[in-house]
């Protein structure tokens, strides 16, 4: 059974206000990339708003918090999910939203703190 799509209110989270409210075919969850109206938002937190109908509680709307951001040029799938940088590095924080402990902002490649982890190694997208 497909689900319906619901109305999405993407809200920045600084200064707080509601940039816009939209039908979503998809449900971002943190840490994921939307494109709206040619600006690029990170997801930082999403939640349900409920309506009490006829007794019983109905979702009926997604508020996602989403801050401006840029796409990453390093992503790699670690432990069956996108994680930011290299994660080959002893310092990745192995997270969606930032690169690595000592160098958060930071491209990975050619960084002078890169140390090798003792992880196993996984995929990389560039």
């Amino acid at each position: 059974m497909e689900q319906p799509s619901l109305p999405t209110e993407l809200i920045l989270t600084h200064p707080t206000r509601t940039i816009q409210t939209l039908q979503l075919d998809w449900s971002p969850q943190p840490g994921a990339y939307l494109d709206v109206e040619g600006q690029t938002y990170a997801v930082l937190e999403r939640h349900h708003r409920y309506q009490l109908r006829a007794g019983r509680y109905h979702l009926y709307k997604i508020a996602l918090y989403v801050q401006v951001a840029q796409r990453p040029s390093e992503q790699a799938l670690f432990e069956g999910r996108w994680v930011l940088g290299d994660v080959t590095c002893r310092f990745n924080a192995h997270s969606e939203l930032i690169r690595c402990a000592v160098n958060p902002a930071g491209l990975c490649e050619q960084c002078q703190h890169y140390e090798k982890s003792t992880e196993k190694s996984t995929e990389t997208l560039t």
